[in-house]
Protein backbone atom coordinates (compact mmCIF):
# COMPACT_ATOMS: atom_id res chain seq x y z
CA UNK A 1 0.00 0.00 0.00
CA UNK A 2 1.32 3.13 -1.00
CA UNK A 3 2.17 5.87 2.00
CA UNK A 4 -0.54 8.79 1.93
CA UNK A 5 0.80 11.87 0.52
CA UNK A 6 0.56 13.54 4.28
CA UNK A 7 3.23 10.84 5.25
CA UNK A 8 5.27 10.94 1.69
CA UNK A 9 5.98 14.39 2.84
CA UNK A 10 6.71 14.05 6.19
CA UNK A 11 9.49 11.34 4.95
CA UNK A 12 10.92 13.53 2.46
CA UNK A 13 10.95 16.39 4.93
CA UNK A 14 13.03 14.07 7.26
CA UNK A 15 15.41 12.97 5.02
CA UNK A 16 16.33 16.57 3.66
CA UNK A 17 16.88 17.42 7.10
CA UNK A 18 18.79 14.50 8.30
CA UNK A 19 21.12 15.29 5.10
CA UNK A 20 21.26 19.10 5.84
CA UNK A 21 22.41 17.84 9.43
CA UNK A 22 25.11 15.65 8.36
CA UNK A 23 26.41 17.22 4.90
CA UNK A 24 25.90 21.09 5.95
CA UNK A 25 24.43 23.62 3.82
CA UNK A 26 22.86 22.16 0.50
CA UNK A 27 21.17 23.73 -2.47
CA UNK A 28 17.59 22.63 -3.85
CA UNK A 29 20.36 20.89 -6.43
CA UNK A 30 22.13 18.76 -4.28
CA UNK A 31 19.46 18.31 -2.53
CA UNK A 32 17.79 16.35 -5.23
CA UNK A 33 20.78 14.67 -5.99
CA UNK A 34 20.80 13.01 -2.82
CA UNK A 35 17.22 12.17 -2.29
CA UNK A 36 16.52 11.29 -5.20
CA UNK A 37 13.31 13.08 -5.25
CA UNK A 38 12.07 15.15 -8.56
CA UNK A 39 13.09 19.15 -8.78
CA UNK A 40 9.51 20.31 -7.85
CA UNK A 41 9.16 17.53 -5.17
CA UNK A 42 12.25 19.25 -3.67
CA UNK A 43 10.84 22.89 -4.21
CA UNK A 44 8.32 22.30 -2.35
CA UNK A 45 9.84 20.48 1.06
CA UNK A 46 12.27 23.42 0.49
CA UNK A 47 9.66 26.03 0.81
CA UNK A 48 7.72 23.40 3.41
CA UNK A 49 10.41 23.24 6.05
CA UNK A 50 11.64 26.97 5.53
CA UNK A 51 8.14 28.43 6.32
CA UNK A 52 8.00 26.20 9.55
CA UNK A 53 11.27 27.73 11.10
CA UNK A 54 13.47 24.78 10.68
CA UNK A 55 15.69 26.12 7.50
CA UNK A 56 16.57 28.91 5.57
CA UNK A 57 19.25 30.65 3.11
CA UNK A 58 22.49 30.79 4.40
CA UNK A 59 24.40 31.51 1.31
CA UNK A 60 25.18 30.98 -2.10
CA UNK A 61 26.76 28.05 -3.27
CA UNK A 62 29.27 30.20 -5.49
CA UNK A 63 27.93 28.92 -8.89
CA UNK A 64 28.00 31.40 -11.88
CA UNK A 65 24.24 31.26 -12.35
CA UNK A 66 22.44 32.70 -9.98
CA UNK A 67 19.19 31.50 -8.73
CA UNK A 68 16.59 29.29 -6.61
CA UNK A 69 19.71 26.23 -6.98
CA UNK A 70 22.40 28.88 -6.08
CA UNK A 71 20.93 29.41 -2.66
CA UNK A 72 22.56 27.41 0.52
CA UNK A 73 19.82 25.91 2.78
CA UNK A 74 20.74 24.96 6.33
CA UNK A 75 19.06 24.20 9.46
CA UNK A 76 18.20 27.01 11.72
CA UNK A 77 20.67 26.50 14.58
CA UNK A 78 19.31 28.37 17.12
CA UNK A 79 15.82 26.92 16.81
CA UNK A 80 17.10 25.17 19.75
CA UNK A 81 19.99 24.83 22.32
CA UNK A 82 21.37 21.68 23.72
CA UNK A 83 23.61 20.94 26.91
CA UNK A 84 25.63 18.00 27.67
CA UNK A 85 26.97 16.88 31.31
CA UNK A 86 29.73 14.46 32.07
CA UNK A 87 28.89 13.88 35.85
CA UNK A 88 32.24 12.32 37.39
CA UNK A 89 32.26 10.77 41.07
CA UNK A 90 34.21 13.97 41.94
CA UNK A 91 33.52 16.82 39.13
CA UNK A 92 30.96 17.59 36.12
CA UNK A 93 31.92 18.70 32.95
CA UNK A 94 29.55 20.71 30.28
CA UNK A 95 29.00 22.08 27.22
CA UNK A 96 26.36 23.84 25.84
CA UNK A 97 25.53 23.88 21.62
CA UNK A 98 23.32 24.81 19.08
CA UNK A 99 20.83 22.71 17.08
CA UNK A 100 23.55 21.48 14.73
CA UNK A 101 26.16 20.96 17.52
CA UNK A 102 28.19 23.90 17.22
CA UNK A 103 30.12 23.93 21.23
CA UNK A 104 29.39 27.63 21.99
CA UNK A 105 29.86 27.63 25.40
CA UNK A 106 31.79 24.67 27.93
CA UNK A 107 33.33 24.19 31.83
CA UNK A 108 33.80 22.26 34.60
CA UNK A 109 34.12 21.80 38.37
CA UNK A 110 35.67 20.04 40.87
CA UNK A 111 32.61 18.21 43.39
CA UNK A 112 35.01 17.31 46.78
CA UNK A 113 34.22 14.19 48.46
CA UNK A 114 33.87 16.82 51.47
CA UNK A 115 30.99 18.43 50.27
CA UNK A 116 27.20 17.16 51.12
CA UNK A 117 24.66 16.43 48.93
CA UNK A 118 23.21 19.52 48.57
CA UNK A 119 26.47 21.43 48.27
CA UNK A 120 27.57 19.26 44.91
CA UNK A 121 24.15 19.28 43.07
CA UNK A 122 24.30 23.55 43.84
CA UNK A 123 27.38 23.71 42.19
CA UNK A 124 26.68 21.25 39.16
CA UNK A 125 23.38 23.38 38.35
CA UNK A 126 25.16 26.57 38.79
CA UNK A 127 27.81 25.38 36.59
CA UNK A 128 25.12 24.63 33.79
CA UNK A 129 23.40 27.88 34.46
CA UNK A 130 26.71 29.93 34.07
CA UNK A 131 27.74 27.66 30.56
CA UNK A 132 24.28 27.95 29.50
CA UNK A 133 24.05 32.12 30.34
CA UNK A 134 28.11 32.55 28.50
CA UNK A 135 26.42 30.27 25.47
CA UNK A 136 23.86 33.71 25.05
CA UNK A 137 21.20 31.41 25.72
CA UNK A 138 17.74 33.55 26.96
CA UNK A 139 14.40 32.77 27.07
CA UNK A 140 11.76 30.02 28.64
CA UNK A 141 12.47 26.98 26.32
CA UNK A 142 15.47 27.73 24.48
CA UNK A 143 17.07 25.14 25.75
CA UNK A 144 15.70 22.00 24.49
CA UNK A 145 17.58 18.83 25.79
CA UNK A 146 19.93 18.25 28.25
CA UNK A 147 21.83 14.80 28.22
CA UNK A 148 23.92 13.27 31.09
CA UNK A 149 26.34 10.80 31.11
CA UNK A 150 26.77 9.03 34.71
CA UNK A 151 28.31 6.31 36.21
CA UNK A 152 26.13 3.46 37.49
CA UNK A 153 23.02 1.79 36.00
CA UNK A 154 20.16 3.63 34.03
CA UNK A 155 16.75 2.10 34.17
CA UNK A 156 16.05 0.90 30.87
CA UNK A 157 12.01 1.01 32.10
CA UNK A 158 11.87 4.38 33.59
CA UNK A 159 15.31 5.89 31.65
CA UNK A 160 16.66 6.97 35.72
CA UNK A 161 19.50 6.42 37.26
CA UNK A 162 19.36 3.30 40.03
CA UNK A 163 20.44 4.04 43.29
CA UNK A 164 24.15 2.50 43.34
CA UNK A 165 26.32 1.89 45.77
CA UNK A 166 29.36 3.34 46.12
CA UNK A 167 28.09 6.41 43.81
CA UNK A 168 27.56 9.97 45.22
CA UNK A 169 23.83 10.16 46.53
CA UNK A 170 24.20 13.95 44.21
CA UNK A 171 24.01 12.18 41.22
CA UNK A 172 20.46 10.95 41.36
CA UNK A 173 19.54 14.34 42.69
CA UNK A 174 20.84 16.24 39.98
CA UNK A 175 18.70 14.88 37.84
CA UNK A 176 15.97 16.18 39.39
CA UNK A 177 17.24 19.34 40.42
CA UNK A 178 18.41 20.28 36.16
CA UNK A 179 14.15 19.89 35.43
CA UNK A 180 13.01 21.93 38.23
CA UNK A 181 15.81 25.06 37.25
CA UNK A 182 15.15 24.44 33.14
CA UNK A 183 11.64 23.04 33.55
CA UNK A 184 10.51 23.17 29.77
CA UNK A 185 14.05 21.11 28.78
CA UNK A 186 14.21 17.31 28.07
CA UNK A 187 16.55 16.44 30.84
CA UNK A 188 17.75 12.50 30.22
CA UNK A 189 20.66 10.52 31.83
CA UNK A 190 22.28 7.32 30.57
CA UNK A 191 25.41 5.47 31.49
CA UNK A 192 28.83 7.19 30.53
CA UNK A 193 30.33 3.81 29.18
CA UNK A 194 27.30 3.80 26.74
CA UNK A 195 27.41 7.31 25.83
CA UNK A 196 31.23 6.63 25.17
CA UNK A 197 30.63 3.74 22.60
CA UNK A 198 28.21 5.93 21.45
CA UNK A 199 30.47 8.62 20.14
CA UNK A 200 33.23 6.70 19.32
CA UNK A 201 30.82 4.72 16.62
CA UNK A 202 29.61 8.04 15.56
CA UNK A 203 33.20 9.90 15.33
CA UNK A 204 35.71 8.28 16.74
CA UNK A 205 37.75 4.50 16.48
CA UNK A 206 34.56 2.41 15.78
CA UNK A 207 33.05 4.21 12.92
CA UNK A 208 33.78 1.37 10.53
CA UNK A 209 32.55 -1.29 12.89
CA UNK A 210 28.41 -2.47 13.40
CA UNK A 211 29.84 -4.65 16.26
CA UNK A 212 32.18 -3.75 18.92
CA UNK A 213 32.75 -3.10 22.51
CA UNK A 214 34.24 -0.58 24.01
CA UNK A 215 36.14 -0.93 27.66
CA UNK A 216 36.71 2.33 29.63
CA UNK A 217 39.71 2.69 31.69
CA UNK A 218 39.24 5.46 34.16
CA UNK A 219 38.59 5.96 37.70
CA UNK A 220 36.16 3.10 37.56
CA UNK A 221 36.27 0.40 34.78
CA UNK A 222 32.89 -0.41 32.22
CA UNK A 223 31.94 -1.71 29.22
CA UNK A 224 29.95 -0.97 26.12
CA UNK A 225 28.34 -3.40 24.03
CA UNK A 226 27.38 -2.16 20.27
CA UNK A 227 26.03 -5.44 18.71
CA UNK A 228 24.62 -4.87 14.77
CA UNK A 229 24.80 -1.00 15.29
CA UNK A 230 22.42 -1.07 17.95
CA UNK A 231 23.67 -0.35 21.59
CA UNK A 232 22.97 -3.27 23.98
CA UNK A 233 22.01 -2.25 27.38
CA UNK A 234 20.37 -5.37 29.46
CA UNK A 235 17.28 -6.12 30.79
CA UNK A 236 18.20 -4.10 34.04
CA UNK A 237 20.47 -1.56 31.99
CA UNK A 238 23.53 -3.49 33.71
CA UNK A 239 25.08 -4.93 30.43
CA UNK A 240 29.06 -3.91 30.77
CA UNK A 241 29.12 -3.72 34.49
CA UNK A 242 32.59 -5.62 34.34
CA UNK A 243 34.44 -4.22 36.91
CA UNK A 244 31.95 -6.91 38.76
CA UNK A 245 33.42 -9.45 36.79
CA UNK A 246 35.45 -11.73 38.75
CA UNK A 247 39.09 -12.50 37.86
CA UNK A 248 42.07 -14.12 38.72
CA UNK A 249 44.56 -11.50 40.39
CA UNK A 250 42.76 -10.31 43.04
CA UNK A 251 42.53 -10.90 46.66
CA UNK A 252 38.77 -11.44 47.13
CA UNK A 253 35.24 -12.01 44.94
CA UNK A 254 32.88 -8.90 44.45
CA UNK A 255 30.04 -8.49 46.45
CA UNK A 256 26.36 -7.54 44.83
CA UNK A 257 27.26 -3.72 46.00
CA UNK A 258 31.05 -3.57 46.28
CA UNK A 259 33.09 -4.53 43.14
CA UNK A 260 36.60 -3.67 45.22
CA UNK A 261 36.99 -7.57 44.66
CA UNK A 262 36.32 -7.74 40.62
CA UNK A 263 37.89 -6.55 37.71
CA UNK A 264 38.02 -2.93 39.11
CA UNK A 265 40.82 -4.05 41.37
CA UNK A 266 43.01 -4.33 38.66
CA UNK A 267 42.36 -2.05 35.88
CA UNK A 268 40.72 0.81 38.19
CA UNK A 269 42.65 3.93 38.57
CA UNK A 270 43.69 3.64 41.81
CA UNK A 271 44.94 0.05 40.96
CA UNK A 272 46.66 1.42 37.57
CA UNK A 273 48.79 3.82 39.93
CA UNK A 274 49.61 1.41 42.84
CA UNK A 275 50.98 -0.87 39.81
CA UNK A 276 52.82 2.14 37.66
CA UNK A 277 54.24 3.07 42.11
CA UNK A 278 56.00 -0.21 42.08
CA UNK A 279 57.97 0.07 38.67
CA UNK A 280 58.96 4.03 40.52
CA UNK A 281 56.59 5.61 37.72
CA UNK A 282 54.59 6.94 40.22
CA UNK A 283 54.88 8.31 43.83
CA UNK A 284 51.49 8.47 44.80
CA UNK A 285 47.63 7.50 44.60
CA UNK A 286 46.03 10.02 42.05
CA UNK A 287 43.15 10.12 39.56
CA UNK A 288 42.47 8.82 36.44
CA UNK A 289 44.06 12.35 34.51
CA UNK A 290 47.19 11.68 36.39
CA UNK A 291 47.45 8.31 35.90
CA UNK A 292 46.49 8.74 32.19
CA UNK A 293 49.91 10.87 31.87
CA UNK A 294 51.95 8.04 33.50
CA UNK A 295 50.92 6.03 30.86
CA UNK A 296 51.47 8.18 28.33
CA UNK A 297 55.38 8.44 29.73
CA UNK A 298 55.87 4.85 29.84
CA UNK A 299 54.72 4.74 26.24
CA UNK A 300 57.06 7.25 25.43
CA UNK A 301 60.02 5.57 27.10
CA UNK A 302 59.02 1.79 26.15
CA UNK A 303 60.40 0.50 23.35
CA UNK A 304 57.85 -0.81 20.58
CA UNK A 305 57.75 -4.77 20.67
CA UNK A 306 55.97 -6.05 18.15
CA UNK A 307 53.32 -9.13 18.09
CA UNK A 308 54.88 -12.59 19.46
CA UNK A 309 58.17 -10.82 20.81
CA UNK A 310 59.16 -13.06 23.39
CA UNK A 311 59.74 -10.13 25.45
CA UNK A 312 55.79 -8.99 25.98
CA UNK A 313 54.91 -12.80 26.70
CA UNK A 314 53.27 -13.25 30.12
CA UNK A 315 55.60 -16.09 30.83
CA UNK A 316 58.99 -14.52 30.04
CA UNK A 317 61.86 -14.15 32.42
CA UNK A 318 62.69 -10.87 33.94
CA UNK A 319 66.20 -11.36 31.87
CA UNK A 320 64.04 -11.71 28.75
CA UNK A 321 62.02 -8.30 29.89
CA UNK A 322 64.77 -6.37 30.97
CA UNK A 323 67.66 -7.44 28.22
CA UNK A 324 69.32 -4.43 26.10
CA UNK A 325 67.32 -1.75 28.29
CA UNK A 326 67.94 1.45 30.54
CA UNK A 327 66.14 1.17 33.73
CA UNK A 328 63.62 4.12 32.76
CA UNK A 329 62.98 2.01 30.11
CA UNK A 330 63.01 -1.27 31.76
CA UNK A 331 60.70 -0.34 34.23
CA UNK A 332 58.11 1.39 31.70
CA UNK A 333 57.89 -1.79 29.50
CA UNK A 334 56.96 -3.85 32.37
CA UNK A 335 54.65 -1.87 33.77
CA UNK A 336 53.10 -1.76 30.00
CA UNK A 337 53.09 -5.76 30.34
CA UNK A 338 51.69 -5.91 33.04
CA UNK A 339 48.88 -3.60 32.55
CA UNK A 340 48.32 -5.30 29.29
CA UNK A 341 48.08 -8.70 31.43
CA UNK A 342 44.85 -7.34 33.51
CA UNK A 343 43.31 -5.37 30.64
CA UNK A 344 43.42 -8.78 28.87
CA UNK A 345 41.72 -10.75 31.16
CA UNK A 346 38.40 -8.74 31.03
CA UNK A 347 38.45 -7.91 27.51
CA UNK A 348 38.67 -11.95 27.13
CA UNK A 349 35.68 -12.33 29.10
CA UNK A 350 34.21 -10.36 26.96
CA UNK A 351 35.16 -12.06 23.55
CA UNK A 352 34.58 -15.21 24.62
CA UNK A 353 30.90 -14.41 25.29
CA UNK A 354 30.08 -12.07 22.42
CA UNK A 355 33.00 -12.49 19.60
CA UNK A 356 32.76 -8.76 18.34
CA UNK A 357 35.58 -8.85 16.26
CA UNK A 358 37.06 -5.63 17.90
CA UNK A 359 37.41 -3.94 21.19
CA UNK A 360 38.40 -0.08 21.84
CA UNK A 361 40.25 0.81 24.88
CA UNK A 362 38.88 4.62 26.02
CA UNK A 363 38.37 6.61 28.90
CA UNK A 364 41.47 8.14 30.13
CA UNK A 365 43.96 5.68 30.72
CA UNK A 366 42.86 3.25 26.93
CA UNK A 367 43.32 6.75 25.01
CA UNK A 368 46.94 7.78 27.09
CA UNK A 369 48.03 3.84 26.24
CA UNK A 370 47.04 4.18 22.36
CA UNK A 371 48.34 2.00 19.70
CA UNK A 372 51.30 0.89 21.61
CA UNK A 373 49.21 -0.71 24.88
CA UNK A 374 46.35 -1.44 22.58
CA UNK A 375 48.95 -3.91 20.71
CA UNK A 376 49.92 -5.67 23.87
CA UNK A 377 46.57 -6.24 24.50
CA UNK A 378 45.39 -7.81 21.44
CA UNK A 379 48.53 -9.69 21.45
CA UNK A 380 47.93 -11.45 24.64
CA UNK A 381 44.08 -12.02 23.13
CA UNK A 382 45.63 -14.11 20.56
CA UNK A 383 47.15 -16.22 22.81
CA UNK A 384 44.08 -16.69 25.09
CA UNK A 385 41.36 -16.86 22.64
CA UNK A 386 40.87 -18.38 19.23
CA UNK A 387 38.63 -15.60 17.93
CA UNK A 388 40.55 -12.92 16.44
CA UNK A 389 39.95 -9.71 17.61
CA UNK A 390 41.10 -6.09 16.65
CA UNK A 391 42.17 -4.17 19.69
CA UNK A 392 42.14 -0.29 18.83
CA UNK A 393 42.83 3.22 21.20
CA UNK A 394 39.94 5.22 21.38
CA UNK A 395 40.29 8.18 19.16
CA UNK A 396 37.94 10.53 21.78
CA UNK A 397 39.59 9.47 25.27
CA UNK A 398 37.79 11.41 28.09
CA UNK A 399 35.62 13.73 26.27
CA UNK A 400 33.85 10.51 24.70
CA UNK A 401 31.15 10.88 27.35
CA UNK A 402 30.70 14.22 26.73
CA UNK A 403 30.51 14.00 23.07
CA UNK A 404 27.91 10.91 23.51
CA UNK A 405 25.52 13.21 25.36
CA UNK A 406 25.88 15.95 23.17
CA UNK A 407 24.88 13.24 20.22
CA UNK A 408 22.38 12.19 22.51
CA UNK A 409 20.77 15.14 23.33
CA UNK A 410 20.67 15.95 19.98
CA UNK A 411 19.20 13.08 18.35
CA UNK A 412 16.26 13.93 20.92
CA UNK A 413 15.75 16.99 19.92
CA UNK A 414 15.26 16.47 16.33
CA UNK A 415 13.45 13.68 16.38
CA UNK A 416 10.81 16.20 18.29
CA UNK A 417 11.44 19.51 16.25
CA UNK A 418 11.79 17.58 13.10
CA UNK A 419 8.61 15.25 13.02
CA UNK A 420 5.60 16.52 11.08
CA UNK A 421 2.95 18.20 12.28
CA UNK A 422 -0.23 16.43 13.88
CA UNK A 423 -2.51 17.25 11.69
CA UNK A 424 -5.02 15.20 13.88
Amino acid sequence: MPASPSTARAINDRLALDLLQQEGPLTAGQLKQLTGLSRPTVADLVERLAASGLITVVGEAGERRRGPNARLYGIVADRAYLAALDVRTESVSVLVSDLVGRVLAEGSVPVGPEAGTASAVEQAVELVERAVKEAGVSGEGRLHTVGIGAPGLVDPGTGELRDSAGLPGWHRRLVAALQERFPKARVGVENETNLAALAEQREGVAQDRDTFVLLWLGDSCGAAVVLDGRLRRGASGGTGEIGFLPVPGTTTLPSATDCSGGYHSLVGAAAVAELAAEYGLMGEEADATAVARVVGEAVRLAPHRGAGNCATSRNATADDRRADLAPPAEHAARFLDVLADRIALGVAAIVAVLDPGCAALGGEIGAAGGAALAARVEERLRRMSPLATEVRASALGGAAVLRGALLTARERAQDELFAPPDRG
